[in-house]
């Protein structure tokens, strides 16, 4: 019996011991990847705030071929939504809204994850002229896991995990707008 308290009490010792440096660890994470088109910013700029264009750039647009997607509002301006449905877990259920744009600069969305978890988190992208033939595209993603669960950001390594995607996003991106 002695021995079955003391497993007992280290395992809520161990229990206690993660609760406590969750409550030290980040609860937010940013992960965010760049990369040069060889084309004029405006150009770039336009056709990235269209919602219906990042099926032919985006990792996770492609990810399943019979996922349902549904578009409300004006594409390219704030309030456009665009929403999937997919079996597959990886896709899940979801919609992404553009809630601002700074023309020429900067748009910014919001993700409502539904399935396989519910998730409210935060991306955007940059463009800036390197040249006036040359934009750099910056692609971000700002996310919350909270308390306890944020114990799960050292070991999922977001800034690997996303990176991944959001770097084959942006080479589909710079060979789709530089070969066009």
């Amino acid at each position: 019996m002695k021995v079955l308290q003391k497993i007992l009490f280290g395992l809520l010792g161990i229990i206690a011991f993660l609760l406590l440096i969750g409550l030290l660890l980040p609860k937010t994470y940013t992960v965010e990847r760049e990369i040069t088109i060889d084309s004029p910013k405006d150009s770039v700029f336009t056709y990235i705030k269209y919602l219906k264009n990042q099926n032919d750039f985006s990792v996770w647009a492609k990810l399943d071929p019979a996922m349902k997607k549904k578009f409300t509002g004006i594409d390219g301006t704030v309030g456009a939504i665009s929403a999937w449905e997919s079996q597959d877990k990886n896709v899940g259920i979801g919609e992404q809204e553009i809630i601002k744009i700074t023309e020429g600069e900067r748009i910014d969305f919001e993700l409502r994850f539904k399935v396989p978890f519910e998730s409210t988190d935060n991306a955007y992208m940059i463009t800036k002229s390197d040249s006036s033939n040359q934009t750099k595209v910056t692609w971000g993603f700002n996310g919350t896991m909270a308390y306890p669960m944020n114990l799960m950001l050292p070991i999922m390594n977001m800034e690997e995990m996303l990176g991944k995607d959001l770097e084959t996003g942006l080479k589909n991106l710079k060979f789709n707008l530089e070969n066009k």
